[in-house]
Order: C-alpha cells, then structure tokens, then sequence
C-alpha cells in the first residue's frame, strides 16, 4: 500500500503549532497572575479575604480567555477546529461559574467576619455599592448562562433560544469591566501590573469587536451576499445558494462552515452554523441543512434575492490537516454536508472510503451526488443505514476494521451529532488510529 505523504501535508503541522502557542499563552499569564497575587497592592484583612481576592484575580484572567474563546480567532479556528474549541468554551464556562461562586462567597465572609455581621446582613450590606452591585448581577447572568448550558436542559432548547440567552454574555461582560475598574485591587500594585492586565482585556475585547464585528461587516459590505437559489432536498433539507462579488477573496476551502444570518427573513439575533455543502467555486457558495430549529424550518420559505450576512469562513476539517496519502470520510445525517464538499477538493487524493450513516436510504441527502462523485474519484461508498441496536453497531471497533481494514493507516475525518462523534472517537482510539489522522468536527452548541 503506497503511504506517501500528500503534497500539502506540510500544513498538518500547523495544529500542533496553536496547540503549543496556546500552552505557550495560558503558561506566561498564569505565572503573571501568580506573581501578582503574591504581591498584592495591600494585604488582605483577612485570610477569608485573601481567598476571595485569589478567587476574583483568576476569574478575571479566566474571563479574558473566555472572551478570546468566543472572539472566533482565526489562528485557532482554522487550525484547532470548531469541535475542540467549542469544548474549550464550555469547560472554561463552568470554570468561571465556580469561580463566580467562590470569589464573592469569600469576600462576603471576610467582611463579614471583619464586621462582625451575618453573611446575609453583609451582602445587603455591600449591595448598597454600585460597583458591588453591578459584579452581582453579572454574577447572576453566568448563573443563567451556566444553567442553560446544563446538557439536559441545552438539549430541551431550541438552538436559537439558547443562542439569544447566551447574548447576555456581552452584558455581562461590560458589568464585570465596570467592576474591575472599581474593585480591582490585586492588579493595582504598580503601573507594570495595571498596564499588563488593562491590555490583556484590551486585546481579548478588541479581538471580538475585531473578529465578530468589523471584519464581517467589512467582508459582507464587499460580498454583497445574495440568496441566488432555493432547492429542497430529500426529506426536510434544503440547499441555499448564495451568490456575491469577489467571493475568491474569501478564501473558503471545503470542509468548511460559515455563521449565516438572513436579517430581512429573520431576526437579526438569529444565526446558525452551517456547513459549506459544495466546494466553493468563486462565484456562488452552498449551504445544506435540515429543518431542526426555526431557523433552519423557514429556509425553504427564503425568497430569491434575500440578503445574506455572513461570518466566516471557519473550521478545520480540512485537506490542510493531511497526513497521510488514504483517507476515509464518515458522515452521519446532515453531518454529510461538509463531507461531500471535501470529495470534491483536488487536494483530496489517495485511496477514498465514504461511510455515510443515515436512518434510512431515503433520508440520505445528497445521495445522489456523493454517488457521482464517488465513482468521479474512483473512491468507495458505504451507506450504513438501520436503527443502532445489539446486531447494528456500524461505528463499533470491529465494524470499522470491516469497512476498512487498514483504518490505521488512514487520515479520517468525521462530521456527525456529538454522540456519534463521541462513539467513532472512542472506536478510532481502539483501533490505534493516532491523534493527529483524526479530525472530527461535532454538532456542538457554540457561542
């Protein structure tokens, strides 16, 4: 079997390389902080107090990073992809939900204990201080956030409802500034420290106002993006083309996916990730998704010439991250849209496997054209349907190995719901396929 390393396999590295500037990142600032809580403007009153002010230092560096996390980076985007990153978002969330909870309970109990009052006289207390206040209600909006990020209750919301709750988070975030800028004293201990940390916040604020504002708002005044064609697809999917200028410049790739927003169809709050379904060609853009939420329900309503606001282009499940000259491509359900762009990339090469889960054959979207473009590139296609059950276990290990032998020895990238995700993971590992050939992209909620 002819392992060559593939043309571009030199970019596969560049992973690793975000990887290690994030590690390089988290490692400088800790010890900046340590180093600050170690020397602070004045001593604590108490040893209560000096746990709270260590609790409130690291949730205001833990919210930085929550900020950049959120800032859609493209250095991170389009080299860690959008599943790591979305599980980097919501651990660090509930990191900043305990600290919430530490650091004021701390506070409260050392000037309680310094005022020698209940903890409850104390909060009403302090309450009555604007600043206090306002870090209390911030307080309580990551409650909110935190408990709508609870899997039980995120899977029971429709993705635009948890989307328009987590649009406090700016709110939030303007509360947790104006607090900082009153209360802060652990970073007040000589003008080395303020600058560090005042331009810390600069950079992750400036970062999201960058990449969630004006560049799309740039990009999208030069695009002129316009929906050019409607088709429905089997069952309740629907393929959206979009058209505008210069769409080149872009620099899409297949495999790819951009936040699309449709303001004059639907709210502006309103937007969704979606995959590009086809190869981007310069001159139009294809998006295919199912009928899930609201949203994605009144794509089939869209009249021709709607205005299209678009972010992006995001992701990492590209040919960019190739290591090795095979490949095998699985999709579950509409989790094939960026699947069947990535058959068409010329950078594709090597010996192609397509494992396409779906329910039943007549729920496959895109069936049609992953056939042709199946036999196009001389690869093969395995439509894995069925209920999963004890004698239906497609993603098992030994399943795997069945489909394809020498799955070990092959690139593998996967885009499916997170529980299928979880289970083809878990079966890659088994079968000793390393970290680096796997790339996995997730349905995911994200900010």
């Amino acid at each position: 079997m002819d392992t060559a390393t593939p043309p571009r396999v030199r970019r596969a590295g560049t992973a690793r390389t975000a990887y290690l500037a994030v590690a390089i990142f988290l490692l400088v600032n800790l010890t900046i902080v340590e180093i600050m809580f170690a020397n602070p403007a004045r001593p604590a009153y108490n040893t209560l107090g000096s746990l709270g002010r260590f609790f409130g230092l690291h949730l205001g560096f833990v919210m930085a990073l929550q900020v950049l996390l959120i800032a859609r980076l493209p250095f991170l985007e389009r080299r860690i992809g959008m599943d790591t990153l979305t599980n980097w978002h919501r651990w660090t969330g509930f990191g900043i939900f305990w600290l919430v909870i530490l650091h004021p309970t701390f506070v409260l109990l050392g000037f309680a204990e310094l005022d020698q009052i209940s903890f409850l006289a104390e909060t009403s207390n302090l309450a009555k201080q604007m600043p206090v206040l306002l870090g209390m209600i911030a307080a309580g909006l990551v409650g909110v956030m935190a408990l709508t990020s609870v899997r039980a209750i995120r899977r029971r919301l429709p993705y635009e409802a948890w989307h328009a709750v987590h649009l406090v988070v700016y709110v939030m975030l303007v509360l947790a500034v104006i607090h900082q800028v009153y209360e802060g004293s652990a970073f007040t201990t000589s003008a080395y420290t303020q600058i560090y940390w005042w331009g810390l916040w600069t950079f992750a604020i400036g970062a999201l106002l960058t990449n969630r504002l004006v560049v799309p708002v740039v990009r999208n005044v030069r695009h002129r993006l316009r929906v050019v064609a409607v088709v429905p697809e089997l069952g309740e999917a629907v393929s959206v083309y979009v058209a505008g200028r210069d769409l080149d410049r872009l620099r899409a790739r297949p495999g790819q996916f951009f936040w699309w927003r449709f303001p004059r169809h639907n709210s502006w709050w309103q937007v969704n990730p979606w995959s590009l379904s086809a190869a981007p060609d310069g001159r139009t853009l294809r998006l295919t998704a199912k009928a899930i939420g609201s949203t994605s329900a009144g794509l089939r309503q869209l009249p021709v010439g709607t205005r299209v606001y678009a972010e992006g282009p995001y992701g990492a499940l590209t040919t960019a991250r190739r290591t090795r000259q095979d490949v095998v491509l699985i999709a579950g359900g509409i989790g094939i849209t960026p699947i069947r762009a990535l058959l068409e990339d010329p950078d594709l090469t090597g010996d192609i496997v397509l494992l396409y889960r779906a329910r039943a054959q007549d729920e496959a979207v895109l069936l049609g054209e992953l056939r042709n473009l199946v036999q196009q590139r001389g690869a093969r296609m395995h439509l894995l349907t069925g209920r999963t059950g004890p004698g239906n276990q497609p993603f098992s290990p030994e399943s795997l190995r069945g489909l394809v032998p020498d799955i070990a020895e092959r690139d593998v990238f996967m885009c499916g719901p997170a529980a299928m995700a979880d289970v083809v993971s878990r079966s890659l590992r088994a079968l000793g396929v390393p970290a680096h050939q796997r790339h996995v992209e997730a349905f995911r909620l994200g900010v």
